[in-house]
């Protein structure tokens, strides 16, 4: 599979291909009859790095940051999707954006600090204003795609992966996505959830959107509930069938979720995940 970075792809070259993959313009090479000139890449080509400023700092949880990075130059990219971090030319690592290109002036990631993370540490323990750090541009498939308005959507997370979710749920709702939206965000303990003061005023002024926080290990919030958050979720969404889930956090929760939204009745095109690796 290779992705086509300018001419028109044929639709016959893309047939079969998840909808995220068409969308970022993803075809198969061995069927694919150009119509034009075209200029294909593989994923193996070269990825460019962009320099870009820290604009802004902060504490979400004793555990999560926010740092919001100003590029250098134009940046291109999908609310859910992923960038390269460098620390240096041989440490670098993946984090979700939890900001939208067309709402939001720079882009947004939430850092876990993990323990004797290389590239974690480091931006929890030196990042700083005006700091230069170098990013990747965007790659990766967990990200809305408009079609099907009316289409209910499940989105369940844990830690850090609230803010790509919260990106996908504020691009949905700005291309006008009206079918319900269902956003469960899980922790072990209430003082690892954040973000309700963004969420609320999103649910206030969209009737569809419903945000429950779940807590492992200790009581939760009176709105939200105790317990496993793909157990919760699929409890109170049981049936599945026609419904898009996307999934992000922890990569063993996000396995086993998409194996149970799959058995729940979700089509495997329809489920998009993001499983995070220490860093």
């Amino acid at each position: 599979m290779v992705r086509a970075v300018s001419g028109d792809v044929p639709e016959a070259a893309q047939a079969g291909l998840k909808a995220t993959l068409r969308a970022r313009n993803y075809l198969l090479a061995c069927v694919c009859r150009p119509t034009g000139d075209m200029e294909i890449v593989t994923d193996d080509d070269a990825i460019t790095r962009v320099p870009a400023e820290v604009i802004e700092i902060g504490e979400l949880t004793p555990d999560v940051m926010s740092i919001r990075l100003r590029p250098e130059a134009p940046y291109e990219y999908r609310a859910g999707q992923f960038l390269r971090l460098y620390r240096d030319d041989q440490t670098s690592r993946c984090y979700s954006l939890a900001s939208v290109c067309e709402l939001d002036r720079d882009i947004e990631l939430h850092v876990t600090r993990v323990p004797k993370g290389q590239v974690s540490n480091w931006i929890h323990e030196s990042a700083h204003l005006g700091q230069t750090m170098t990013i990747s541009e965007a790659t990766g498939n967990c990200f809305y795609v408009p079609g099907k308005p009316e289409q209910p959507i499940l989105l369940v997370g844990t830690g850090s992966g609230l803010g790509s979710l919260l990106g996908i749920v504020r691009d949905a709702l700005r291309q006008g996505h009206t079918g319900p939206i269902r956003l469960y965000h899980g922790t072990l303990r209430r003082d690892g959830l954040y973000g309700a003061d963004r969420i609320a005023p999103l649910a206030h002024e969209h009737p569809n959107l419903r945000y429950v926080p779940c807590v492992l290990r200790e009581e939760a919030p009176p709105e939200g509930a105790q317990g496993s958050v793909v157990q919760v979720a699929l409890t109170q969404n049981q049936d599945l069938t026609g419904w898009r889930v996307f999934l992000c956090g922890d990569a063993n929760l996000v396995a086993g979720a998409k194996r149970e939204a799959f058995l729940a009745g979700a089509s495997m095109d329809a489920i998009h995940a993001d499983p995070f690796l220490p860093s």
